[in-house]
């Protein structure tokens, strides 16, 4: 049996313990009260009408930035001559394909046409017809072949002056004979003429390849419209006796690569040729043929 008597002595409260407990109470009835009756939803909101205008055309957006992503890259007009390996692949060519026509060029031939180029390739008509528009061949190529399919319209004047661009000597050239060739505007044409000034003219057509902004098909027309006839009239550097300054101002040679010229040459004596030039450290050795036609030993 529960003693109540025994519990009751903790249930006797003063009059302001019974106030502060009953007001406990009425909160906690008028909390449950709120919590059951009382609507919490947020009211919705109202979008303003310019930003529905907005949020109808952002399916659009959306459709033209797709667009966009799934474009084809826009493909340039380019002379099939010069494919690199990377280029052939993204133009769809197999490696077999390429490795034709890397095999042709290497015999120093070129294809003069998409025919031709088919031809040596082998390359499907299906994808020929899909890059050939692409191709673009020197403006003295399809001079020719306009000579072939109309004969009454070519001038033979003209065929007269390409002729003797072809054989002109470099070193007699003048800016109008170089702007003469497709792909070399005024800028280039001075490079080139600078370039010859500095060196004092040029003794090999390998120097072209080091003007500045030639492509490989300027250069390639540049070799087939010059030549050097005789190595030109320049004073050449006496190795032996030329000065730091001097050595340092021929442009194969740095200042640093001069100095260490002038230093061999007091430690070990004369230089008697090219060879032994060659031995000094970080001396360009792939162009000891044509640097040596500049000295005098």
């Amino acid at each position: 049996m529960i003693n109540f008597k025994a519990l009751a002595p903790y249930f006797k409260f003063t009059n302001k313990q019974r106030t502060g407990i009953f007001l406990l109470l009425a909160v906690i009835v008028i909390l449950q009260m709120v919590y059951f009756f009382a609507n919490f939803t947020l009211p919705e909101k109202k979008i303003p009408a310019k930003e529905q205008e907005w949020m109808s055309l952002q399916s659009e957006i959306d459709s033209m930035k797709l667009a966009k992503y799934d474009a084809k890259p826009k493909m340039y007009s380019f002379n099939p001559n010069f494919i690199s390996d990377y280029k052939g692949y993204k133009l769809g060519l197999s490696v077999q394909e390429i490795d034709r026509l890397m095999a042709f060029r290497k015999e120093n031939k070129y294809v003069n046409s998409a025919e031709e180029f088919q031809k040596v390739t082998k390359i499907s008509d299906s994808l020929l017809n899909v890059i050939s528009p692409y191709f673009k061949f020197p403006n003295w190529i399809n001079n020719e072949k306009k000579f072939k399919e109309d004969k009454k319209e070519y001038v033979p004047k003209t065929f007269q002056k390409k002729e003797k661009i072809v054989t002109l000597d470099i070193n007699e050239a003048t800016q109008e004979d170089f702007m003469k060739i497709y792909g070399i505007g005024e800028a280039l044409s001075l490079r080139i003429l600078k370039q010859k000034e500095i060196l004092g003219g040029f003794v090999s057509m390998e120097q072209i390849k080091d003007v500045w902004g030639l492509s490989p098909e300027v250069i390639f027309e540049i070799n087939a419209h010059f030549k050097i006839s005789a190595l030109p009239n320049f004073k050449k550097i006496a190795i032996n006796d030329a000065s730091l300054k001097e050595l340092s101002q021929f442009p194969y040679f740095r200042y640093a690569l001069a100095k260490q010229i002038v230093t061999y040459r007091s430690m070990n004596g004369n230089f008697k040729n090219i060879e032994d030039l060659s031995k000094i450290k970080d001396f360009p050795v792939e162009k000891a043929k044509i640097i040596s036609l500049y000295l005098e030993f």
